[in-house]
Parts: C-alpha cells; sequence; structure tokens
C-alpha cells in the first residue's frame, strides 16, 4: 500500500469532495425527478453536457469576468430547465402508464439524439474555458497548492443541499412535492394538479444537472463523451442513496467521491469495477437504498401480455422458407451481403434471449450486454490462449455466461422493476471496468485480435452456414422452454406471482433458471460474434449493446417469440447502412427507438398480429 506523506491525505480528501459535489447536482435532479414521477431518465447527463456547452458559448460571448462567469451558469440552469419541461411534455408524458422500460429507452433515445444534435452545433472539437476571475488563485494546504475554485466547488454541493431543504421544508410547492414522493393517488385525490407539479419537477431537475454542467467548464474541458461518463455515476449514486431522497444521494455522492479519490492511489486497477460492485452489493442488502424507501412495483413488460401459442403448420412452413433464403445468402453474394448476414443471425439469438428473460419471465434486464460479453471473451480466450476449436470455444462461452446468470438470478430475489434493472446494469459495468482494466487478460482497450481457431471457421460461407444452424436449433430450444410446464408456469409467475405461489409454483427458482438460460444462450451468441469479428473489445459489454439488444426486442415485439428475429434483422440493417449514409447516425438510431417506443410499443409482429 503506498504510504500517505503529510499533504497527500487532505488534497486527496478535497478532490473526493470536489467530485462529490458535482455528483451530488447531477444525481440531485435525477433523484428528485424519479422521487415525484418515477421515470428514470438517461437524458438527464444529456442536459448536464448541454448545460457546460451552453455556459461555455455564453461565456465565450461576453467580456471575461466574475459577473460574465455568474450570468453564463445561470443563463445554462435556464435552458436546460426548459430543456427539461419540453422533455417531459413532449415525450415523457405521453409514457406516464407505460413500463419503466419503456421510460428508460425512451429517455436514452433522447440521450443518441442530443449527443449528434451537439455534435452539429459545436463540432468535435474539445472546448477550454477561461477560469474564473475571482476564483483563479490556489491556496497552500500542508505545502500543497489547491485551486480556489475547486474550494468554491465543495461549498456549493452544500449550499445546494441546504436550499433545497428549505424549498421542500418551507414552500408549498416543496410540500407537494413530498407529498407526491409519498403518494402520488391520494395528492391526485386531493385535486392536485400532477401535471403542473411534473413539470415544475422537471425543469428543477433537469435546472440542478445545468448547474452542475455549467460549474465544470472553468476546471474542465467541455467534450461529447460527458453526458454518458456522468449518468452512469449519478445512477450509481441515485440507487445507493435511494431513488428519491436527497439525504441519500448527497451521502452517496461523499461515498463516491472518496472512492474515487483514494481507489486512484490504492487501487488503481479497480477504481471502475469498486464504484459498481458497492452499487451491486448496496442493493442486494438493502434494494432501496441507504435512505430510500420501498417502491410498489410498478407494472412490468409482462403486463396485459397476450397469449403465446404454437405455430400452425402454414407458420412452421413460413419459418423454414425463412431458414432456408437466409441459407441462400451465401450463393448469392459472399460479400459484405454476407458480412452483414452473419452480424444479423447473431444478433437475433442476442435479442431472442433477452426476449426470453423479459417476455416469458417478465424480468427487465438493462445490462444483457454482460453475458454476451463475458461469451464473446470466453471464446476469444479458449481460441487464443488454449488453441481451442470453435465447438469447444462456444461450448466454454455457454457455460460462463450461464454461470454469470446464475450469479446474478442468485442476487435479483428480492427485487423488481427499476432496481432489478439497476442491479443488471451495474453487473454489465462491472463487466465492462474489468474487461477496460484487466488488462493483462482481455487487452484493455486493445481488445483480443487474432480468433482464428481454423477449419470450418476459416471458410466465410462455411462459418455462416454453422452459425445459422447453431442459432436455428438455439431458437426451436427457446420455443420448446417456452411452451414446456416449465415455461407455463414461468409466465404464471410472471402474470400474478402471489396466486402462483399460491398454487405452489416457485416462482423465485424458475425466475432464477430464466437468468440461467437467457445467459446461456446469450453468452452463445457473444461467442459467435467473436468468432465472426475474429477479435473483441470492451465495447462488446458497453450499455450501448444492451440498450441496442432491447430495441431489437421492442421493434419486433416483447411479447412475441418471432419479433426479435424481424427486430434484430431490422435494427441491426438500420444501424449499419444508417452510419454509411448519415454523419449523424446515433440520431437516427434515436430517432428509431423513440418512435417505436411512442407509436408501436406492440412492435411489428405484434402490430401485425393485432390487425389479423
Amino acid at each position: 500500500m503506498p504510504a500517505f506523506d503529510l499533504g497527500t491525505l487532505p488534497i486527496l480528501t478535497l478532490n473526493g469532495l470536489v467530485s462529490a459535489a458535482t455528483l451530488f447536482l447531477v444525481a440531485a435532479g435525477l433523484s428528485l425527478i424519479f422521487g415525484v414521477t418515477r421515470v428514470v431518465n438517461f437524458a438527464h447527463g444529456s442536459l448536464y453536457m448541454l448545460g457546460a456547452y451552453i455556459a461555455w458559448t455564453v461565456g465565450e460571448a461576453l467580456p471575461r469576468s466574475t459577473f460574465s462567469f455568474a450570468a453564463a451558469v445561470l443563463v445554462a440552469m435556464l435552458a436546460t430547465g426548459i430543456l427539461g419541461v419540453a422533455l417531459e411534455v413532449l415525450i415523457l408524458r405521453r409514457l406516464a402508464k407505460a413500463p419503466e422500460l419503456f421510460q428508460l429507452l425512451a429517455t436514452f433515445a433522447i440521450l443518441l439524439i442530443v449527443q449528434d444534435a451537439t455534435l452539429w452545433l459545436w463540432g468535435p472539437e474539445e472546448k477550454l474555458g477561461p477560469r474564473v476571475p475571482a476564483l483563479a488563485g490556489a491556496v497552500t494546504i500542508f505545502g500543497k497548492r489547491f485551486p480556489e475554485y475547486n474550494l468554491f466547488l465543495i461549498v456549493v454541493g452544500p449550499l445546494v443541499l441546504g436550499a433545497l431543504w428549505l424549498l421542500f421544508r418551507r414552500t408549498r410547492f416543496g410540500i407537494l412535492v413530498r407529498a407526491a414522493t409519498e403518494d402520488r393517488e391520494m395528492l391526485a385525490a386531493l385535486g392536485v394538479n400532477q401535471r403542473i407539479l411534473f413539470t415544475g419537477v422537471f425543469f428543477l431537475g433537469s435546472a440542478l444537472a445545468g448547474l452542475a454542467g455549467a460549474l465544470q467548464v472553468p476546471r474542465d474541458s467541455v467534450h461529447l463523451g460527458l453526458d454518458l461518463g456522468i449518468i452512469v455515476e449519478a445512477f450509481v449514486v441515485v440507487v445507493i442513496g435511494g431513488l428519491g431522497s436527497l439525504g441519500g444521494a448527497f451521502l452517496a455522492a461523499l461515498l463516491i467521491g472518496l472512492m474515487h479519490a483514494f481507489g486512484i492511489l490504492l487501487l488503481p486497477k479497480a477504481t471502475l469495477v469498486l464504484m459498481f460492485l458497492v452499487m451491486a452489493v448496496v442493493l442486494v442488502a438493502r434494494p432501496q437504498g441507504l435512505l430510500g424507501k420501498i417502491e410498489v412495483p410498478q407494472r412490468g413488460p409482462g403486463h396485459l401480455a397476450p397469449r403465446l401459442a404454437p405455430w400452425t403448420p402454414r407458420q412452421q412452413m413460413l419459418a423454414l422458407g425463412a431458414l432456408v433464403l437466409a441459407a441462400a445468402v451465401p450463393l448469392i453474394d459472399d460479400g459484405y451481403p454476407l458480412v452483414l448476414a452473419t452480424e444479423i443471425v447473431v444478433m437475433v439469438l442476442f435479442a431472442a434471449s433477452l426476449q426470453f428473460l423479459m417476455g416469458p419471465a417478465g424480468l427487465v434486464s438493462f445490462g444483457h450486454a454482460a453475458y454476451f460479453g463475458v461469451g464473446a471473451y470466453a471464446a476469444a480466450l479458449m481460441v487464443t490462449g488454449a488453441s481451442s476449436g470453435a465447438i469447444g470455444a462456444l461450448v466454454i462461452s455457454a457455460l460462463v455466461a450461464a454461470s454469470l446468470a446464475g450469479i446474478v438470478s442468485l442476487l435479483q430475489a428480492r427485487l423488481s422493476g427499476v432496481y432489478l434493472a439497476m442491479l443488471t446494469l451495474a453487473v454489465a459495468q462491472i463487466i465492462w471496468s474489468a474487461a477496460q482494466q484487466w488488462m493483462s487478460v482481455t487487452g484493455g482497450d486493445n481488445g483480443i485480435l487474432g480468433i482464428r481457431p481454423g477449419g470450418w471457421v476459416g471458410d466465410r460461407s462455411s462459418f455462416y452456414w454453422g452459425a445459422l444452424l447453431c442459432v436455428a436449433a438455439s431458437l426451436l430450444a427457446i420455443r420448446r422452454i417456452v411452451f414446456s410446464p416449465f415455461g407455463l408456469a414461468l409466465r404464471a409467475g410472471r402474470d400474478g406471482r402471489g396466486r402462483a405461489e399460491a398454487s405452489g409454483i416457485p416462482v423465485g427458482g424458475l425466475q432464477a433458471a430464466a437468468f440461467i438460460i437467457a445467459g446461456l444462450f446469450s453468452g452463445i451468441a457473444g461467442g459467435l460474434f467473436a468468432l465472426a469479428k475474429g477479435s473483441v473489445f470492451p465495447t462488446v459489454t458497453a450499455i450501448g449493446q444492451s440498450t441496442d439488444g432491447l430495441a431489437m426486442v421492442l421493434l419486433g415485439g416483447l411479447h412475441s417469440l418471432v419479433g426479435p428475429w424481424v427486430g434484430a434483422a431490422a435494427f441491426h440493417l438500420i444501424q449499419a447502412e444508417g452510419m454509411r449514409a448519415f454523419d449523424f447516425w446515433r440520431a437516427v438510431v434515436g430517432g428509431l427507438i423513440l418512435a417505436l417506443v411512442l407509436l408501436f410499443p406492440e412492435g411489428i409482429v405484434g402490430r401485425l398480429a393485432r390487425r389479423r
């Protein structure tokens, strides 16, 4: 363990408090919005980023002075507050009665759109803001110089907490917000206009995000990665503190800020993993967080799910015809279309494994990329380290991913809804962090290259046919499981857990098994992906991979077993061709996700089935 000199400990503590102040400002708005509206707002990170860009723009337009800095901060707060209101009124209000999953996806789509809008408005270059003239100096602490502006930030956090406390204790608006946090239905019964209240809360929460972003301009560069970087940490803070608890957010921000500061010195190779590990432990030990309250679960993905029916002879012939057409792709064109078809086949299995978990099992997962990524890395290490063949690599991929899913299944017993989604996100981020920092095994950002086991994998067409056969067999196995007595009992537990348990059905055990089954098939998909690409990078475990899977499932149809097949093909085609045809392809993908959540919640196959 590195030794501390006398000046190191106070400086590290102060650096941790600076990080905690920023995290608290962002997490306070996020927690406030959830506490009243029950919306988990992924676009909150976009408002933080926009606050920084707006403050930088205003600061550049005005003469450099302390007054200009204050004006820039005020403008950023007002602008992001108004943008938050627009988000609530135009989009989230339409999803007020939808399951949490749809709200999560809608706000993530907004994040993608804002990323490209920011790129279009400000360009890709980093922006450096000027120092605040009144706070441009430094003080000496135990022989170490510490910026005055950072001391100012440390003071801002408690001041904002005190101002919010006064607002919620001494004003009518604050009392109504507290009442909404406790019981929204009772508040509505008393005649309070919830729409106006929700809009006011969104303005306040969004303004806090803008304030946090604006305050970072004098001490850090403004760039396009600010949104995802801060929102993940803010989610960790909110979940640890307790969704809807400002005091919990403040305590959790202190914990994470100090953990960052000291972790860089004490555990430099585990700083990313440590934060998400703490989040997972808190979720398992105390699902409501340190100071949060137990929430009544909202409607999950299984709400009003239609009845599944086995294929008719006509549908069986259509499925066989689709398989024959897919098998004919190498005979038509073995160039780029074959590469694209291979990727689609792999993504079909990935989406189908997620749909099995969310549809028949009714379990929300926002980190399904964990099993996909673990399977990809397992296959890569088997080939490059153990000289394994493709079949052996795929078997290990399935077993390793199923083992990880088994661990998660043990942890999820007490969780549901958004808390379960956050646990799966935490697990996925732990895997992503390990892939980033475990250089000796994963290669870090350099990845693992040269995954070439030879044999049938070496020929592009042969590999495609082998992957198609493997995926077809897996999809058939998933269908057999869904229509087996196990699958029927699983759906019974989804639709009415109390009644199912009263009938003697062990719902918890069935859901744990569902996690393992979904993880196993996702691991196979990850192994096929590694063999197809010949390389693996940490991006296979990132949030984007999980949200892509969610988009595929929703695009095709959440409660249709064929839905993820259609959704994966359509989404991957749109994404691949969009990247080639459009400079701002993220906005295209985000617009697609937003449209399907708002206009086609039943998906393509679901809409066709309803019409029929």
